[in-house]
């Protein structure tokens, strides 16, 4: 605004339009349009009057959210947000599930900004922000840097990923496994914890409850029994953390027949699908906040089926259960 009043300043002065641009290190050609609509008609050029034109040349028309004027759309985003599913795990199953509506297909985007904006489509008033995003936030941030690497030692470990089978890094090989603990609060001087296993190839997950706490032994014991329920075929290898509650590893491929090999220290990244599914878990496991041992394998399941039943990108939009139903399909038949 203040350089608008200096050009009004100058003109009344008698000044030229590129002694004005110079005084505001302007083009004299930016000047020339500025003061050009109004003295074009004669008219002496008035700072306020120029402000108010340019409100109005550059206003944009407010558009309506879909969310907000599509009561059926809002309520299947509200269904999926509800199991806790991703605004572009919903963007996508909107497309697959009713291709015979267009008016349907809305971005992800949209439906981020009907979370995070509170006058566009207005979903925080239907569903709190803890439900909605697995961040929980209230507005977007940048993503951490990643801390470096540092070296440590567990004599005990064995087997370390460089030795794992190469098919292994193939994601289109089925058996191969990913596994580390989720902690809770601390009950009785031990941290409650349950196992998670998530295949490789199928992203499906199981959950294993560790009801006397993350002993390498009864850890052991629980994976044991939960990796023997599948068949032998979908048991090729499972990759660790550097945790100490692994140090029974052995016992565990005796019982399994399913080798163990564990990541570089520090290294989560070579897990990348265990790590991304603890991430999900902790919609409904609060970090630092919920105790284990309160909840039963039975609930444990529950949860793992509302995970296996999310429709998944790197899966191309299938979900878990429906991948591992047709590796068990082909097992069985085998």
């Amino acid at each position: 605004m203040w350089e608008r009043e200096r050009i009004g300043l100058g003109r009344a002065a008698g000044e030229s339009i590129r002694q004005i641009a110079r005084c505001l290190e302007r083009a004299p050609s930016t000047v020339s349009r500025e003061v050009a609509w109004f003295e074009k008609y004669g008219q002496r050029y008035l700072p306020s009057a120029a402000d108010w034109a340019c409100w109005l040349r550059h206003r944009r028309p407010r558009r309506v959210a879909r969310l907000a004027t599509d009561p059926v759309l809002r309520d299947l985003v509200l269904a999926g947000l509800r199991r806790r599913w991703s605004p572009q795990q919903i963007a996508a199953w909107l497309r697959i599930e009713h291709p015979e509506h267009p008016e349907w297909h809305v971005s992800h985007e949209t439906i981020y900004q009907a979370i995070y904006l509170q006058a566009r489509g207005n979903l925080r008033a239907d569903l709190s922000r803890q439900v909605a995003l697995r961040s929980g936030r209230a507005t977007r941030r940048a993503r951490p840097a990643v801390a470096g690497a540092i070296r440590s030692s567990r004599p005990w470990l064995g087997l370390n990923i460089s030795a794992r089978p190469a098919e292994a890094c193939d994601r289109a090989v089925p058996g191969h496994w990913e596994g580390d603990l989720l902690e809770g609060t601390r009950r009785g001087g031990l941290n409650s914890a349950i196992a998670t296993l998530v295949a490789r190839a199928t992203r499906f997950v199981i959950l294993v409850g560790l009801p006397e706490g993350k002993v390498s032994e009864h850890v052991v014991a629980r994976l044991s029994e939960a990796m023997g329920r599948l068949p032998a075929r979908l048991r090729a290898s499972l990759t660790w953390d550097q945790g100490s509650e692994m140090a029974a590893h052995h016992r565990f491929s005796l019982a399994t027949d399913c080798p163990v090999y564990f990541c570089d220290p520090h290294s989560p990244w070579q897990r990348g699908s265990n790590e991304n599914t603890n991430g999900l878990l902790r919609q409904y496991f609060s970090k630092g906040r919920f105790d284990f041992t309160t909840i039963d394998q039975a609930g444990l399941d529950q949860v793992a089926d509302e995970l296996n039943g999310r429709p998944r990108q790197t899966l191309g939009w299938a979900n878990p259960a429906e991948k591992m139903a047709e590796l068990l399909g082909v097992a069985t038949t085998s």
